[in-house]
């Protein structure tokens, strides 16, 4: 079974990739905490084993994406203590025995390169790539598999925290679509902003993309926010929760054999 790590700014994914039914199993999130130990993840995921009935022993190899650099080490040790043996960190030479390729791999995130891989593995050419996580990313890359160019914008979720941390009044609100774009209250004045104005912005953010490169390709979504807007489904030619994963797992086979 490969693990998967994904170490985002707001939680930790653990994908588990079995073999024989090639498929994503299970999944386990825990928050992202700059000084999180290898002792506390290791204390989550002995609890996840066991309500699983996993064993240790069962993980035969782990890649791990991070773009928190803080809590490499931490993962890093958990990795050698709880399953005993090592992981394989995606870094800017990871990409170098890929189809893909980008100008900046020291730059640009692991988690975007992950998706770049898994996307151009899935549809072989040119494609967009839309990730609602912390951040709302748009990656669009060309039919040879090079990175032309990245948009991002504040996620959902990170949008509706920062009218709660910066206004007095305004609440902190659940993300589901409101019945009406026109706010009867707080709660959906925010609901409606916020989901309506992400759909917007996401239409907008494709068609500007496409008439920049000329013609349109096949788009893909994913990220855990991805089915949220359930107006702008439409748009997207596949819905993938797991491509992040996959690409983790991509990479760390293309490197590791």
């Amino acid at each position: 079974m490969f693990l998967a790590i994904d170490a985002g700014n707001t939680n930790i994914t653990f994908g588990f990739f079995d073999a024989m039914s090639r498929s994503w199993c299970f999944e386990y999130r825990i928050n992202t905490f700059r000084d999180l130990t290898a002792l506390q993840i290791e204390k989550e995921m002995h609890l996840f084993f066991l309500e699983n009935d996993l064993k240790p022993f069962q993980i035969d190899q782990i890649g791990i994406s991070s773009v928190v650099p803080e809590i490499n080490a931490a993962l890093q040790q958990f990795c050698r203590e709880f399953f005993g043996k090592p992981c394989y960190l995606i870094e800017g030479r990871s990409y170098q025995k890929l189809k893909v390729s980008t100008a900046r791999p020291n730059e640009i995130g692991s988690d975007l390169m992950c998706n770049v891989t898994a996307a151009f593995e899935y549809f072989g050419g040119a494609c967009v790539i839309v990730d609602f996580g912390t951040a709302l990313t748009f990656t669009v890359v060309g039919e040879d598999g090079r990175v032309l160019g990245v948009s991002i914008v504040p996620g959902l979720k990170t949008a509706i925290k920062a009218l709660f941390s910066n206004t007095s009044k305004l609440p902190e609100v659940e993300l589901k679509p409101p019945k009406s774009v026109l706010g009867k209250n707080t709660t959906h004045s925010i609901q409606s902003g916020i989901l309506y104005g992400y759909s917007g912005l996401v239409t907008g953010m494709l068609e500007s993309i496409f008439k920049e490169l000329g013609s349109k390709c096949p788009v893909i979504a994913t990220g855990g926010l991805s089915s949220i807007l359930s107006n702008v489904q439409h748009l997207f030619d596949k819905v993938d929760r797991n491509l992040t994963l996959e690409g983790i797992r991509l990479i760390t086979m293309a490197n590791l054999g």
